[in-house]
């Protein structure tokens, strides 16, 4: 059966969440050490890494979970069109214009200006398409992807692709198949063996959010929402030789607003307020993500102690109880707690060909508003509920 195309996955009108998977070409370690060469690329990871924080800036998208594999990327990504609703022209004119500036006079200074932003804004068409795209996924993806394969191919003398081709993306339908698939993201170094437990390896949401709550801080790498006066663009232009426009061009693009930001700041907060889900969509004014809106009915404490147990509990190993406490937590999303361990570690096999992420029933109710039968996998689920 071919992939579904992406319409049928998600609409970027309405509020969802998904699942992305995004293979280097030819699932080689282009972001890892080269098996062949022996030329350490890990370095790359950050890239990906920096890349992503700086499009949760201006996108009205959500990076829930992320893990930046060798040959591989993960996210869970919600894209929220309420949110960018609420933006006004110019912020919508600005965050465009910041990912994709377009060919302007002022190449050399490579920043929007307010009359840029103006222009754009008398374009009330192409406006309302920008709106549009600012909360679609694809365009997000497009945005991460693109810049990253021109640096590594320009890094590498070379050329071609450097993604094997278009994402592969699952739609989650219920907060038991995010809770799964977001440990199962979270996991993935663990489950690849590179590393022992999530708190020892980088470039994972679970390794940001543990390392933001004992203080640790980064450069932030959001773009910066202010257009520069005209005057002073065109003074600038007039008044700085070339060579100093570009280099101070470099500098803009590795620490965009010059701040620093608590690690996490830029992924969407773990815990949901009950209290807020029917009011405002919590549109996020700090400069740094779309919204303040929380995914999981967890506790950051909850979470972390539930992801490192089952880091702790291998293929090979004897399952062992899932502590109490958590194990309640399980099952008031209907998940059996004795098949926890292994609904994540056996992720592939539940979930791997199939377009949709969550409990039996979830997924049934999801197929039949896609006009269906079923989804691929939900009979196989189903041992893992109760």
């Amino acid at each position: 059966m071919p992939r579904p195309q992406r319409a049928e996955q998600f609409d970027p009108g309405d509020v969802c969440i998904v699942h992305v998977v995004h293979c280097r070409v030819r699932r080689a370690f282009l972001a890892g050490v080269d098996r062949v060469s022996g030329k350490d690329y890990s370095f790359r990871k950050e890239w990906i890494r920096r890349r992503m924080e700086a499009l949760a800036s201006v996108f009205a998208v959500d990076v829930l979970s992320y893990a930046v594999m060798s040959n591989h990327l993960h996210q869970i990504l919600r894209n929220r069109p309420d949110v960018v609703a609420k933006w006004s022209d110019e912020e919508v004119a600005i965050r465009w214009l910041r990912v994709f500036p377009g060919r302007r006079l002022e190449e050399h200074l490579a920043e929007p200006t307010e009359n840029d932003v103006k222009m754009l804004c008398l374009n009330k068409e192409r406006l309302a398409e920008i709106r549009h795209r600012l909360s679609d996924i694809s365009w997000f993806m497009r945005a991460l992807a693109e810049p990253i394969a021109r640096m590594a191919n320009k890094q590498d003398e070379c050329t071609g692709r450097f993604w094997e081709g278009r994402f592969k993306c699952q739609r989650i339908v219920d907060e038991a198949g995010l809770l799964a698939c977001s440990m199962y993201v979270d996991l993935n170094p663990v489950r690849a063996a590179i590393v022992e437990s999530p708190e020892q390896c980088p470039h994972t949401s679970a390794y940001d959010r543990s390392k933001a709550r004992r203080g640790a801080e980064i450069p932030s790498a959001a773009f910066d929402l202010k257009p520069i006066p005209a005057e002073e663009a065109g003074k600038k232009i007039r008044e700085t030789p070339v060579h100093k426009l570009r280099h101070e061009r470099k500098a803009k693009r590795r620490n965009p607003t010059s701040g620093r930001i608590r690690r996490d700041d830029w992924l969407s907060p773990l815990t949901l307020d009950e209290k807020k889900l029917s009011s405002e969509p919590q549109v996020h004014t700090g400069g740094v993500r779309s919204s303040d809106r929380g995914f999981l009915n967890l506790c950051w404490e909850e979470y972390w102690e539930l992801l490192r147990w089952t880091a702790k509990q291998t293929i090979r190993d004897m399952t062992q109880k899932v502590p109490r406490r958590l194990a309640r937590k399980l099952g008031e999303l209907g998940i059996d707690a004795s098949m926890w361990r292994d609904l994540v570690w056996g992720w592939q096999k539940y979930f791997g060909k199939s377009v949709c992420v969550g409990g039996p029933d979830s997924m049934k109710r999801h197929a039949e508003e896609c006009g269906r039968h079923h989804h691929r996998g939900q009979a196989g689920v189903a041992g893992c509920f109760v």
